[in-house]
């Protein structure tokens, strides 16, 4: 799958507007009224649109710089703002408004888009959270959601209208949705256009309401979703799947689904960025003579060589045994703090043995050092 700053032709630091005039220059070279039948063309058209969709809102381009496709679920499923049908020509039509300026479409009237640039409205986006364990954000998961949102209408498949009945042209805008009205002025004529108060600009009115959704359409419903998490995620990182929120009303495009994800305690391991921490605790023997390790780690146990002579409190480190890093090969360290557990009983044998010791290093005074609060 393609780079979006590749398929615009802009660098990673681009600025919105320098990303704004190369969209306008491959939307007027790949436009189909000026290209028709050209279905290679249509589909850099298509293209470009998603990848601007993308790179012209900060939130998603943020997402996109941090977790590549997946994280504004290109390519992830029909329906999900990918390259696999997430964004139909309306769509793209729709938005020429904000990319020319005002209601229009570059080719409108001249090759044959004349209506084409209607704005469309969205519908609410949806926000959930999902809460995941280590072992999900070290490799990587798919988990399966169910979530409440707004579908379409199953008695009135979404036209609002009671069975059995159809919605009528509005009279007031001829059923275009829009009203035109033309002007005179010193520089000459000028048309205006703006949405048909009477049908709310969708062309239609319904004098008999579906029963079901009260003539809006849609019903709320339960549905499961599949969300593909990448490896590295982290408490408080999000992700967005397009048109996959709240459906709306007849002309409305789908809201998005935004994922907020969650990080479980994990009962002896602490995660800062990439790394995670966690503490052993060994006998004096032990840390006098060293010693071989067995320790947890994120994926299953590895060996840590604690060496002869360690002191209470030291950090030991486990190179790439930590989380990996979002969009790159390289992954944090596991760092793990050796604590000293001293005896609160002893044997007699331990303590003779312990004396004997003692003995043979000598009489040492206690050291005093400075402690720095912070």
């Amino acid at each position: 799958m393609r780079d979006l700053y590749e398929i615009i032709g802009v660098d990673k630091n681009a600025s919105q507007n320098d990303i704004k005039k190369l969209y306008r220059k491959i939307a007027m070279k790949y436009h189909p009224d000026k290209n028709p039948g050209d279905q290679e063309a249509e589909k850099k058209f298509k293209e470009a649109a998603e990848a601007y969709a993308v790179l012209s809102d900060d939130r998603k381009r943020q997402q996109y710089d941090q977790f590549g496709h997946a994280g504004v679920g290109i390519g992830d499923a029909p329906g999900a703002g990918g390259f696999q049908g997430g964004m139909s020509m309306e769509d793209i039509f729709s938005s020429f408004g904000d990319i020319f300026g005002g209601d229009f479409d570059p080719f409108g009237g001249i090759f044959g888009g004349s209506g084409r640039s209607r704005h469309i409205k969205k519908a609410r986006d949806l926000k959930v959270n999902l809460k995941l364990d280590y072992s999900d954000i070290v490799i990587g998961t798919e988990k399966t959601i169910k979530i409440k949102r707004n579908e379409t209408c199953d008695t009135c498949s979404g036209n609002g209208a009671q069975q059995g009945t159809m919605p009528k042209s509005c009279l007031q805008c001829n059923g275009s949705g829009q009203i035109k009205q033309m002007t005179q002025s010193f520089f000459g004529q000028s048309v205006t256009v703006r949405e048909c108060p009477v049908c709310n600009a969708t062309g239609e009115v319904i004098e008999n309401p579906c029963r079901s959704c009260g003539g809006n359409g849609i019903q709320r419903k339960s549905v499961a979703i599949k969300v593909k998490v990448p490896p590295g995620v982290a408490d408080g990182n999000y992700m967005t799947l397009n048109q996959q929120g709240n459906k709306g009303p007849k002309g409305y495009q789908s809201g998005d689904l935004i994922i907020f994800f969650e990080e479980n305690t994990h009962p002896f391991f602490t995660r800062n960025g990439d790394d995670v921490f966690t503490e052993v605790i060994i006998q004096f023997d032990q840390a006098a003579l060293g010693i071989l390790l067995e320790v947890p780690t994120l994926e299953g146990k590895a060996k840590l060589k604690v060496p002869a002579g360690i002191q209470s409190g030291q950090i030991l480190r486990m190179k790439g045994k930590g989380f990996p890093r979002v969009r790159g090969s390289s992954r944090g360290n596991q760092l793990v703090r050796v604590q000293l557990e001293t005896p609160k009983s002893l044997s007699s044998k331990q303590k003779k043995l312990l004396e004997e010791l003692s003995n043979l290093n000598g009489k040492s005074d206690p050291k005093f050092t400075r402690i720095d609060l912070e």
